[in-house]
């Protein structure tokens, strides 16, 4: 049986490791996960144990095939329980991330087939994340960060890299969201910020900001 943390360090690896495609050092792990780099290494060897990763040493630890497995129906959970949340019990998008955290570990498989058949299988959660299918095939998109897009072209608004409350909210509050068009009107040299139109309205954005939006050519 694996337990609700080791759920968590397999999809932690499976992130920081470009969904599972690289090594990932311990130390990463140790920062996302918060806690000393001897608990990390404790628990790559119960993970390793059970057949769920693999450690190199001096290089890094990968997931095995069963692993990535595992990481991608937790994604799967996560990811229809936060398009649930927002679209048949009207939380906003800053809300979801830590209450389908919580629902992402419900063992079920029966319960996340007919959820996900109730939402009409979506391809992608409200952050623009694409839903892996029951055979753990993601449908992916063309997109480009608003950071590297091109002046005067009309994009849409398709996902965000950072999903924390603060950057929702910010995103909220100058009413930037998905599906929404986006025309990068000019990109300034010196702090790399951008002008962009959105419907009726011009602001600037951040680097950091046109760094954490995804877009695709209308």
């Amino acid at each position: 049986m694996i337990t609700l943390t080791e759920e968590n360090y397999i999809k932690a690896i499976y992130h920081l490791g470009n969904n599972g495609k690289e090594l990932v050092n311990t130390n990463a792990i140790a920062e996302v996960m918060r806690t000393k780099a001897s608990s990390v290494t404790d628990m790559i060897k119960k993970l390793s144990e059970k057949n769920y990763a693999v450690y190199k040493k001096y290089q890094g630890v990968n997931l095995t095939p069963n692993g990535k497995q595992i990481a991608i129906n937790i994604i799967r959970k996560h990811r229809l329980w936060e398009v649930f949340l927002v679209e048949k019990l009207n939380f906003q998008w800053d809300e979801v991330h830590v209450v389908a955290e919580q629902l992402e570990h419900i063992k079920s498989e029966k319960l996340i087939d007919q959820l996900d058949d109730f939402l009409e299988f979506p391809s992608h959660d409200p952050h623009g994340d694409p839903i892996p299918d029951k055979n753990g095939n993601f449908k992916h998109i063309e997109k480009i960060r608003l950071a590297k897009a091109e002046i005067g072209v009309a994009y849409q608004c398709v996902g965000v890299d950072d999903s924390s409350s603060a950057f929702l909210q910010y995103l909220d509050s100058n009413n930037i969201g998905l599906g929404k068009i986006i025309t990068i009107m000019h990109k300034e040299p010196y702090d790399n910020s951008v002008k962009i139109k959105l419907e009726d309205s011009k602001i600037m954005v951040s680097q950091s900001v046109a760094k954490n939006i995804y877009l695709k050519k209308v």
